[in-house]
């Protein structure tokens, strides 16, 4: 089963939490106003009524017997509380609610010949009132929730912008697209918030980064530079000795060591992101065809479909030899070598790459082989995945499926662009189909 993952931008959250606060508060102060205006308004009626019943009662006993409008005396619908009330001499008021319309107001009083007066009605004007006052409680409520929503946006969306460009920036910078893009530069705005902390945080970071790096690169293409001299002399004293067995592994220490010294100085200008490519317009599968040939000449080259390309056929070269010299080394036979359209492929079929290659990539003094059993400086693939960065293409590693592809083994896919990469030696974002 798929599981979708869900995921909502900050600028909804932040609505949908302002909402839902303001909701919260709205129905909270709805039923307090309701509540209060409605008690307000009972306690007026009650007073009105008996009021109206002592009126009546003082209209009663001053004509003899007569009777206001709408006064009774010995109601039989009269509640019995008002009746219990009148028992001991009590005058009262009741509310009768029947959970219809307007609620009834009674008041009652006794009178001195042992009857009650009593007098009822309903002020469906007041509640009338009361529900002109619910509506205008439920508007404001909405109002305010739409409002809440619509502020929530703003900010959220503002807020989403900057930590976007933050984003942006920050690869940027990882990616090497612009080395000197700044984050706090990129947010900009006017608003100081801890969003900026956050910039001049990833800013100081990625400056110290760089210095670390740019120390690290300088160090280790000086000592390259140190050890070239004495390698080169090493080798020429080697050409004098005479010649037999030690001779010929002196000379072929000397000329790994030498080999060496090369590979790191081309890292270390690798690394300085100084390098630029010198392009030309070449024909991918005439091209990979011959330095096949040349390189490893048992390996099996596959035209599946031809293609121009413009590239630098010399980091090219140089790129595809690495990747045969690695299956040499720490794969098995067959090698095979593929071309489709702008796509190359070579396979071995040996153990493959291990994880943390196709986990992190490829690191220097690291061998892409699962048993390193001391070939190799593990300098090859990273050569290769720097040199298709200048050329703007796209380097990438996997190990093949036994079952699905026939065996297993180590697939290494370069993905040339269709276009020239930039002047920063960066690649454009290539789809890899499925």
């Amino acid at each position: 089963m798929v599981k979708l993952a869900l995921r909502s931008g900050l600028r909804w959250k932040v609505s949908l939490a302002i909402a839902a606060v303001g909701a919260l508060v709205a129905v909270a102060l709805s039923l307090v106003v309701h509540n209060a205006a409605r008690v307000s308004m009972l306690n007026s009626s009650r007073d009105q009524m008996d009021d109206r019943v002592q009126i009546a009662q003082r209209y009663y006993e001053s004509t003899g017997g007569k009777l206001m409008l709408r006064a009774k005396v010995d109601d039989p619908a009269l509640p019995k509380p008002l009746r219990d009330a009148a028992d001991v001499g009590l005058r009262a008021t009741y509310l009768q609610d029947n959970g219809s319309g307007a609620p009834e107001v009674w008041a009652s009083t006794p009178l001195r010949n042992g009857r009650i007066l009593s007098i009822h009605t309903r002020f469906k004007d007041r509640y009338d009132i009361l529900n002109d006052l619910d509506r205008a409680l439920i508007i404001g409520s909405v109002s305010v929730v739409l409002g809440g929503c619509a502020l929530g946006i703003l900010v959220g969306g503002q807020l989403s912008r900057r930590l976007r460009k933050a984003a942006t920036a920050a690869r940027k910078l990882a990616d090497g697209d612009d080395p000197d893009v700044r984050v706090r530069d990129a947010i900009g705005g006017r608003v100081r918030d801890e969003t900026d902390d956050l910039a001049r945080a990833v800013d100081g970071m990625a400056e110290a980064l760089r210095d670390r790096l740019e120390a690290e690169r300088r160090v280790t293409a000086d000592i390259a530079h140190e050890l070239r001299t004495p390698v080169t002399g090493l080798l020429t004293a080697a050409e004098l000795l005479p010649p037999g067995r030690p001779t010929e592994l002196v000379r072929d220490r000397a000329q790994a060591m030498r080999t060496l010294v090369e590979d790191v100085l081309e890292v270390a200008r690798l690394d300085g992101f100084a390098e630029r490519a010198e392009m030309q317009d070449i024909e991918l599968g005439e091209f990979v065809q011959r330095r096949v040939r040349s390189a490893a000449p048992d390996a099996k080259v596959t035209v599946v479909r031809n293609a121009y390309a413009s590239t630098d056929p010399r980091r090219l070269e140089r790129i595809l030899g690495n990747l045969l010299a690695n299956a040499a080394k720490h794969g098995r036979g067959p090698v095979e070598v593929s071309v489709e359209g702008r796509v190359l492929r070579v396979r071995d079929h040996g153990p493959g790459f291990p994880e943390e290659l196709l986990r992190e990539g490829p690191s220097r003094f690291r061998t892409g082989s699962k048993d390193r059993a001391g070939k190799g400086h593990g300098l090859g693939l990273t050569i290769a995945a720097g040199q298709a960065r200048v050329l703007g293409a796209r380097l990438t590693f996997r190990n093949a499926d036994p079952e699905a592809e026939g065996g297993g083994g180590a697939i290494a896919v370069l993905w040339l662009p269709e276009s020239s990469p930039t002047s920063t030696g960066s690649f454009p974002i290539i789809q890899v189909p499925d």
